[in-house]
């Protein structure tokens, strides 16, 4: 999640993941409403040659689901590399390696939505 100026992203929570999207998405619907959210953003998970593969096609088709249910515009970013950024930066702040696997989901999302609110036009925001 951003601050309200959109500048600086910070971890908030990890949806747990259900074999039921519209559960899913409904309990994203109420963290948007809880936290006055005005859009989503999801990783895209595309390869290292930055190709769209398997993974990446499931997370369009699921964002194609978020679009139409949710109450926020849903952007997609580039997740590469950033469970590898959130490691290294929890490895340098000498964190054990039980504690970085309860939160590397969170911190990886964080590095994500950085990188998303370093580069997005707000314009279209």
């Amino acid at each position: 999640m951003s601050d309200s100026s959109g500048v600086i992203a910070s971890p908030l929570t990890v949806v747990a993941r259900s074999a039921n999207h519209g559960n899913d998405h409904k309990k994203i619907q109420e963290l948007i409403d809880e936290h006055e959210v005005d859009c989503v953003v999801v990783g895209m998970p595309l390869s290292m040659s930055g190709k769209v593969g398997p993974a990446a096609k499931s997370a369009q088709d699921e964002i194609k689901e978020m679009q139409a249910t949710l109450s926020v515009p849903v952007h997609s970013y580039d997740e590469r590399l950033t469970s590898k950024t959130a490691n290294e930066s929890m490895m340098q702040a000498n964190m054990k390696a039980q504690a970085r696997r309860r939160i590397v989901d969170k911190i990886a999302a964080a590095v994500m939505l950085q990188g998303w609110l370093d580069h997005v036009d707000r314009g279209q925001k």
